[in-house]
């Protein structure tokens, strides 16, 4: 579509004022009675070699791993450490998967689930894992003391099976802190 000079002038103002495309398209058919789909005005601001300015990006609480993890002060990272993964009697248990009978008896590599300084989300992987499609379990401690009981299917996508607060929803550090956590977690473990 041809637009007159004018129509492209107003166009390149609304986008310099950082109007969306949504923004733009209901100008064109407010001001000049010019309906097009929201791809043609996509395709025209393109064929303009306009440049939509950035608004703050929106954050999407689904997906942890695009959060920005938050740093603890050096000073609080010792006390904000968990000292050993959550004991399995915290847990709502089905008997599914539990962790060992006594952490105390497992070597030190199997007690390397701790998380590193500065962060306070401690994730631990079961040794044996009983859950069918699952190709690892473990247990979770977030910031907030909250616990679960996760799992990665044979597709690698991670789940929880069990969160001892119904409806619970980490905050985005937590989540980003839970992922990183259990990336290293298994890398351990040689996933």
């Amino acid at each position: 579509m041809k637009l007159t000079p004018e129509q492209t002038a107003a166009v390149a103002g609304w986008v310099a004022a950082g109007d969306n495309l949504s923004a733009v398209q209901k100008k064109l058919l407010e001001q000049f009675k010019i309906t097009l789909t929201y791809r043609d005005v996509r395709f025209l601001v393109d064929d303009l070699d306009l440049s939509l300015k950035d608004q703050a990006p929106k954050v999407n609480a689904n997906d942890v791993t695009k959060a920005q993890p938050t740093k603890a002060p050096a000073a609080d990272a010792p006390a904000a450490r968990p000292s050993a993964p959550a004991p399995a009697d915290d847990l709502p248990a089905d008997g599914a998967d539990e962790l060992p009978a006594d952490e105390g008896d497992l070597p030190p590599e199997e007690l390397s689930d701790l998380p590193p300084a500065g962060t306070s989300v401690s994730v631990a992987v079961d040794t044996v894992t009983l859950i069918p499609g699952a190709l690892a379990s473990g247990t979770v401690t977030f910031s907030d003391g909250v616990t679960g009981k996760w799992i990665v299917d044979q597709y690698g996508r991670p789940g929880f099976t069990e969160v001892s607060q119904p409806g619970y929803r980490p905050t985005p550090a937590d989540g980003q802190a839970f992922m990183q956590e259990l990336s290293r977690a298994l890398q351990q473990r040689g996933f």
